[in-house]
C-alpha cells in the first residue's frame, strides 16, 4: 500500500509541476502565442479523449459488437486515441504554463514526458495491449488492425 501511495504522490507532483512553476512566478506576463497554442493543444486533447471514450462506450454498448474490438472512428487512426488525447492535454498545459518560465523552470517539461512514459510503457498501453492480444491475438482481422494502425500517434489512412 505504501508503494501505491508513493506512486500516486509522484504522479500528482509530476503532473502538477507546470502549474507549480506558473504559480510560483511573480512576474506579470501578458498572454502570448504560447498560451493560445497551449490552450488549443489542450482543447484538441480534451476533445480527442472525450470523443474516443464516447466512441468506445457506444461500441461496447451495442450488442452486435459483443466480443469484438473497436477499429472505427478515432480508433481507426490509433489503437489508443484516448491516451493520445490525454498526452496532448498535459502537453498543452505545459506549453501554456511555459510562457512565464525561465531557466530551470523549463525542466518541468518532464511533466508531459512523464505522462507519456507512464501511459506508453508502464500502466496504460502495455496492459491493454496484452489483454487485447490474449483476447483477439489469433484473429486475422486483429492482426491486420495491429499491423496497419499506429499504437499511439495517429496516422491518416490513405
Amino acid at each position: 500500500m505504501h508503494l501505491f501511495k508513493a506512486g500516486a504522490a509522484v504522479w500528482i507532483f509530476m503532473t502538477l509541476l507546470p502549474t507549480l512553476m506558473l504559480n510560483s512566478e511573480r512576474r506579470n506576463v501578458p498572454l502570448g502565442p504560447r498560451d493560445y497554442i497551449g490552450w488549443t493543444v489542450w482543447g484538441i486533447g480534451f476533445a480527442t479523449e472525450a470523443v474516443a471514450d464516447q466512441q468506445k462506450w457506444l461500441f461496447k454498448r451495442d450488442p452486435d459488437n459483443a466480443g469484438k474490438f473497436i477499429q472505427s472512428g478515432l480508433w481507426a487512426y490509433s489503437r489508443h486515441p484516448n491516451y493520445f488525447g490525454e498526452i496532448l492535454q498535459w502537453s498543452g498545459l505545459w506549453l501554456s504554463a511555459s510562457s512565464v518560465m525561465q531557466g530551470p523552470q523549463y525542466l518541468s517539461v518532464a511533466s508531459p514526458l512523464f505522462v507519456w512514459f507512464l501511459l506508453r510503457y508502464v500502466s496504460g498501453i502495455p496492459i491493454l495491449e496484452k489483454q487485447a492480444m490474449k483476447k483477439w491475438g489469433s484473429e486475422p482481422a486483429f492482426q491486420d488492425y495491429i499491423k496497419n494502425t499506429p499504437l499511439l500517434w495517429p496516422r491518416p489512412k490513405f
